[in-house]
């Protein structure tokens, strides 16, 4: 099959070089940290407002959100393993049940969360546990911005299958349009028109609507979808199905595990008062940026992996370890060194209130020591994820989750919050160390490298 000029070649039974790697990297880094750019622009312009429970509203209006969407997160990391693989076997037709099985998925639940919307609110409002005015706050964000739901998970189905496909700058251009239009209407709306809540909560309804349009028509412009020579019962077929169904359950599992972390992790901040939820709110954004910069080369391993099982060319697999370790450790090394020079001014773009810059300035350690265990992690999740053995990815998690648990019952009581970000660091620490153990058996499993 011949690519679109536009699309990364990856060519088979040739060593890839760093450039041909960064030139597939780079542009999933710029599209990857548009996400989290957009959560800190949030946070940001609320951060103006004198009153730092609408900082906190907005954190657990997020979090509700990132709760339900990367339970579905799947949508994106599986659809990119299965395009890139049925595009390294050359197989069109796979290339487009690969667009379209996920997609049925996006839609049904999307449409579930808006009819579930209000036990949603009322238990997540529970969980955390926070003041009534952080509640209100996220009650008014939360009510608006529901009714994007099969936008936002049909969203992550049009990026991972351009990931898949290699059609990064296709991908990129999606992303930063939703994030861009999102942005201008968060200024718009909240320090033009002085909507509060309710405006950050609109800007990012009309984005995700916006951005789904905009990427579909990048899919027809691309002319890569064969929906012409599908049948229904191609869809439904059993077999690769049930395949994508187990790797998709073991994806969703590992997210349970995350969102777990993060509601506690959440929660434990929220009781400490509205100044350390707003500082860990802060910090988190931060944490995304460099996380989601990880993801960036995460990605490009994933296609290449992916590649590499499709065309069963075992030296690009051999490839796709080694250029994401180099380039993950030199960017970990680069970004502790940028957090420890401009952490106090990156605060401060967050937040005017003093008290609360003051303690998160106290934390900013944190943020130094993560990226060296970000990295891994991250490049593990996309090398496993390409070869879609999402199950070894699903023990480690659990794993780390465990001592995530045991972090917290020891040195909460010593430390407070720091002790909190410590289990933080230790269990992000867990999931790199723990998968890695399973990288062994991951080419056994594969099996299409065996003489």
């Amino acid at each position: 099959m011949k690519l679109e000029t536009e699309s990364i070649k990856i060519q088979s039974k040739s060593p890839f070089s760093n450039k041909e790697y960064l030139t597939l990297a780079i542009p999933l880094i710029v599209a990857g940290i548009s996400t989290p750019v957009l959560g800190a622009v949030d946070t940001a312009v609320v951060g103006r407002m004198p009153d730092p429970s609408f900082i906190g509203g907005v954190a657990v209006g997020t979090l509700i959100f990132n709760t339900m969407y990367w339970l579905l997160g799947f949508l994106r990391v599986s659809t990119t393993g299965f395009t890139s693989q049925a595009q390294g076997s050359n197989n069109e037709m796979e290339m487009t049940l690969s667009f379209l099985r996920p997609m049925v998925i996006a839609v049904l639940f999307g449409i579930f969360f808006i009819a579930v919307q209000y036990p949603i609110l009322q238990a997540a409002c529970y969980l955390v546990g926070a003041s009534e005015a952080v509640t209100n706050h996220a009650e008014t964000y939360f009510s608006i911005r529901i009714w994007g739901a099969p936008f936002t998970l049909l969203s992550y189905v049009i990026i991972g299958w351009l990931v898949g496909l290699g059609k990064v700058r296709l991908s990129l251009t999606t992303q930063i349009f939703m994030n861009v239009l999102n942005i201008i209407l968060d200024l718009i709306f909240v320090l033009g028109f002085g909507f509060g809540v309710a405006g950050v909560a609109s800007a990012t309804l009309i984005s995700e609507i916006s951005a789904v349009l905009f990427g579909l028509l990048m899919i027809y412009r691309a002319q890569q979808l064969h929906i012409s020579k599908i049948k229904v019962n191609m869809i439904l077929e059993t077999a690769p199905l049930m395949k994508m169904l187990k790797v998709n359950r073991d994806l969703f599992l590992r997210t349970v595990c995350l969102l777990t972390m993060t509601v506690i992790f959440t929660a434990k901040g929220a009781s400490m008062g509205e100044v350390t939820l707003a500082a860990n709110a802060i910090l988190l954004q931060i944490h995304y940026l460099l996380a989601y910069f990880f993801g960036g080369f995460a990605n490009a391993s994933s296609i290449l992996v992916g590649r590499a099982i499709g065309s069963k060319d075992e030296d690009l697999y051999k490839r796709a370890f080694t250029l994401s370790a180099q380039w993950g450790i030199l960017s970990a090394i680069v970004l502790s060194i940028c957090i420890s020079i401009l952490g106090e001014y990156v605060v401060s773009l967050f937040t005017t209130i003093s008290i609360v810059k003051e303690i998160t300035v106290s934390l900013l350690i944190w943020m130094i020591i993560f990226p060296f265990v970000g990295f891994w992690y991250a490049q593990l999740e996309g090398i496993f994820s390409g070869a879609t053995e999402a199950k070894f990815i699903r023990n480690s998690i659990i794993l780390a989750l465990l001592v995530f648990f045991t972090a917290n019952w020891l040195f909460i009581p010593l430390y407070e919050n720091n002790g909190l970000w410590l289990a933080f660091i230790l269990f992000m620490l867990a999931r790199s160390l723990f998968l890695w153990m399973y990288v062994p058996k991951l080419r056994k499993n594969i099996g299409v490298f065996e003489k």
